[in-house]
């Protein structure tokens, strides 16, 4: 039996879209109002666009596919995008793009770029693999040490498995191929999974699996 609050499956294909702007649709994933962290999923047609906006708190985003671009560049699919606070962009997609987003703070509309941080493009390919146990490696591919928050790419060998460990703070996961189970049950390609602060569990993938990791916090052992 798994200790504590219990992980949570979030069925991703469950979630309605509703329509956020022209060409614009979003699936409203998770979300904390005391932390003001929220995810979203965006699915931009061909040719959409949002107003530039400035963003108050950070955002960290991964395609599953298509691209997205803004002044600094196009992140495409399998990459990972970063949104400094205060970071004034437009962003448009020219053949159309799905995006999961995990924001913290809010975005409000701006009519100049000004000398605002620019957004930053994180190369997947590029990052290395580190061993953590074995039959799991991990890719650190952003981090905020002052607010102990980082995103990593999780890589299961089939038959893989994390021992027995506590959140100390949050975990957000989406599942970007294969599943893996806890004592909550199996999260499969394209869900999510929530694991509250104070959660103990283990993790298992049968078949394998590479999962995009949100953390604030850490974990222990026990």
């Amino acid at each position: 039996m798994a200790d504590g609050p219990r992980s949570q499956i979030i069925a991703v294909t469950d979630i309605k879209w509703h329509d956020a702007l022209p060409g614009v649709r979003q699936k409203a994933l998770w979300s904390d109002p005391a932390t003001q962290r929220r995810a979203l999923m965006t699915r931009f047609a061909p040719g959409a666009s949002l107003p530039m906006h400035r963003h108050a708190g950070n955002e960290v985003l991964y395609v599953i596919e298509g691209a997205i671009s803004d002044e600094a560049g196009t992140v495409s699919a399998g990459n990972v995008g970063y949104r400094p606070d205060g970071c004034v962009h437009n962003v448009s997609s020219k053949n159309g793009a799905t995006v999961l987003a995990v924001i913290t703070g809010g975005v409000e509309p701006a009519k100049e770029l000004g000398g605002a941080p620019r957004s930053r493009i994180f190369a997947l390919s590029e990052v290395p693999w580190r061993d953590t146990f074995p039959g799991v490696r991990q890719k650190l591919i952003w981090e905020d040490t002052a607010a102990n928050r980082r995103a990593v790419l999780a890589l299961f060998e089939p038959g893989a498995k994390l021992p027995r460990h506590c959140h100390s703070g949050e975990e957000l996961l989406y599942v970007v191929e294969g599943s893996h189970a806890d004592e909550t049950g199996e999260v499969a390609t394209g869900n999510m999974s929530l694991r509250p602060n104070g959660c103990t569990h283990s993790v298992s993938s049968r078949n394998g699996a590479i999962s995009l990791v949100f953390l604030w916090g850490g974990i222990e052992l026990v």
